[in-house]
């Protein structure tokens, strides 16, 4: 992981628009390995209001371009007029604890003075299809840490110990009254005994560099003794691309500056940005899903790890 990464791009796997619900994207590609090569990859699709909701696809990564199954209706929809994920809702992290599968997601809201806001949700399954909220409120909303949005949560069980590694607002800007406030977003990390009551701390886990003001979508696993981190990030007027990062506790990190290696193309769905991409390792060869242009707008692309 510390050397500069060659990637075999395959294209778009996925795209969005079989349904109402589902008109546009599929943002966030979040795989489960359900044994065999064949991946149950979950995401949020958007319908003609912009609402997000979630929705899955089957395929095996044999056979990247053939499609096995499309959730047909939502395997979890919108939570409750007033609630905080009315507006839409975004899986993020998946775990099994207790024999049950257990969703962290991203519920979203429709707000004034400032163009959104977002909160975690926990939704749980028992097949991984239909997801049923574990409640209508945010397991990690506003807190003493975490005063203005918290969202994108990747989620392992490490030793008896959920850690959560998330975003989480740290000011928003507004230079004019005309202006559309701006947010600032870095990735933390917080604690659970039982995955619903989290202990949070004001340290960030990836701080600001040059002009960024968005870092987001945290994927951490761990390879011997160094946790490694996969996040998007933008700034100025860069628009998003994956980075990478490393740390020997889970919650001081280092940046390596060489990035994940694929870049954007020449023209196509990922030519403006490359976001949101998620590791798939099969058979001792690492592939990613990832999102491009408008966050995910024409759908899932895969790529395969060439070489060094």
């Amino acid at each position: 992981m510390m050397k500069v990464m060659k990637w075999q791009k395959s294209g778009l796997i996925f795209t969005s628009g079989k349904f109402d619900w589902m008109k546009t994207h599929a943002q966030n590609p979040l795989p489960e390995d359900l044994g065999n090569g064949d991946y149950r990859v979950h995401f949020a699709g958007r319908d003609s209001e912009n609402r997000a909701r979630g929705a899955y696809f089957t395929f095996n990564i044999k056979e990247p371009s053939k499609i096995l199954e499309v959730s047909s209706e939502p395997s979890l929809d919108l939570g409750e007029l007033g609630a905080f994920d009315d507006a839409g809702v975004m899986p993020s992290s998946l775990i099994e604890y207790n024999g049950k599968k257990y969703m962290y997601y991203t519920g979203w809201s429709r707000t004034i003075d400032v163009p959104f806001a977002f909160h975690i949700g926990l939704a749980v399954s028992t097949d991984g299809k239909p997801y049923e909220r574990l409640s209508k409120a945010p397991v990690l909303g506003r807190n003493y840490f975490d005063p203005f949005i918290v969202g994108g949560p990747y989620v392992i069980k490490e030793n008896g110990l959920f850690r959560m590694w998330y975003s989480s607002a740290t000011k928003w800007i507004k230079e004019s009254p005309s202006q559309k406030a701006q947010h600032y977003y870095t990735v933390k990390h917080a604690t659970s005994n039982d995955g619903i009551n989290w202990n949070c701390s004001s340290q960030l886990c990836l701080d600001y560099e040059n002009e960024e003001y968005a870092i987001a979508r945290p994927v951490v696993f761990k390879e011997q003794d160094t946790y490694y981190m996969w996040f998007t990030y933008r700034g100025g007027n860069n628009t998003y691309r994956v980075g990478i990062a490393t740390s020997l506790d889970g919650i001081s990190w280092r940046r390596l500056h060489n990035n994940l290696g694929i870049d954007v193309s020449d023209s196509g769905w990922d030519s403006e940005m490359i976001c949101y991409a998620h590791p798939i390792v099969f058979e001792g060869q690492t592939y990613a899903l990832y999102n491009g242009n408008s966050y995910g707008l024409s759908g899932i692309g895969l790529a395969k790890m060439s070489a060094f």
